[in-house]
């Protein structure tokens, strides 16, 4: 079976609402890819869609070059964590997952295996009930390793992670693809992503914004953005204004020159004896780019205070 997920031309109406228009994206094995976008930009419905929780109006989505429904034993196809409080609370962990591992046709020392893998197997026998958010994500995950799938599929697994947690969990999801699984992480956490994923897809309104590697993605954020520190703001402004720059405040004494490489920045502040304490090349953030990207689909917006 390919480690994939094919997601063609996919959309769905629920009412007046169109929460799907022509998603379309691949996610490839090996690789670490983000899924990302606003509330309401359709990652939750797509996700459903794929696992066949929700039907589509139109498209496909496919798991190894089949739908979800046609997988006879679909744990060892894909894994999935889409809510981590979706357990009996009055079953205990191991005995949570002993009954999706006997649905499947797989034995107690897999569930043994997964607990190990996700660090619970000194509250194996605990009711899962008593879990907080963190070790029921802990769980969810040793749920979708059950039948060992080359595919996975986690929504926002770091939510309610220690510290401790979150950094076991980059190095695991890392560790998963580099086993050739296909991994798709949705996430609102743009830094815990920056970290962990080698591809994003950024989705809007329903459709694909945005299907490219992290560090591509960086670079074009990155692209033209030269960082200048000066006590002379005025000043660089109008010298940078009239070679074509343009320049947007920052905090404190920092300036954002667009259309001029840092060079120039210098050699014209020099020439034109503006003072200044630093110039750089920027490096945008995935948090820059995400919103830089999204800038137009957001539905939901706080009112400025």
């Amino acid at each position: 079976m390919r480690a994939t997920i094919e997601v063609a031309g996919l959309r769905k109406r629920f009412g007046p609402t169109m929460a799907l228009d022509g998603m379309s994206f691949t996610v490839l094995p090996g690789q670490v890819t983000g899924f990302v976008g606003p509330n309401g930009s359709g990652k939750s419905t797509t996700m459903r869609v794929i696992l066949g929780l929700d039907a589509a109006d139109e498209g496909t989505a496919l798991i190894g070059g089949r739908p979800y429904a046609s997988l006879r034993t679909p744990l060892s196809h894909v894994g999935a964590l889409l809510d981590a409080s979706a357990l009996q609370p009055s079953r205990t962990a191991r005995n949570h997952l002993l009954w999706l591992a006997h649905s499947q046709g797989l034995g107690a020392k897999r569930v043994d295996e997964v607990l190990e893998q996700v660090g619970l197997q000194s509250a194996a026998r605990r009711r899962a009930g008593g879990f907080s958010l963190g070790m029921r994500q802990r769980l969810g995950i040793a749920a979708a390793l059950l039948g060992d799938p080359p595919v996975l599929m986690l929504d926002e697994p770091v939510n309610g992670l220690d510290p401790e947690g979150i950094v076991w969990m980059r190095g695991f999801l890392r560790s998963l693809a580099g086993e050739g699984r296909a991994v798709l992480v949705s996430s609102h956490l743009m830094s815990e992503l920056e970290d962990t994923a080698g591809h994003l897809v950024v989705v809007g309104k329903g459709r694909v914004i945005a299907d490219t590697s992290v560090a591509d993605l960086l670079t074009t954020a990155s692209r033209g953005r030269v960082t200048l520190r000066t006590a002379a703001r005025s000043e660089a402004t109008s010298v940078l204004g009239h070679a074509g720059a343009t320049t947007t405040a920052a905090d404190g004494d920092t300036l954002v020159v667009m259309g001029l490489p840092a060079e120039r920045v210098v050699s014209l502040l020099n020439a034109h004896a503006v003072p200044f304490s630093e110039v750089a090349t920027h490096r945008a953030t995935l948090e820059e780019a995400y919103m830089d990207l999204t800038r137009d689909a957001v539905e939901y917006r706080g009112a400025a205070r």
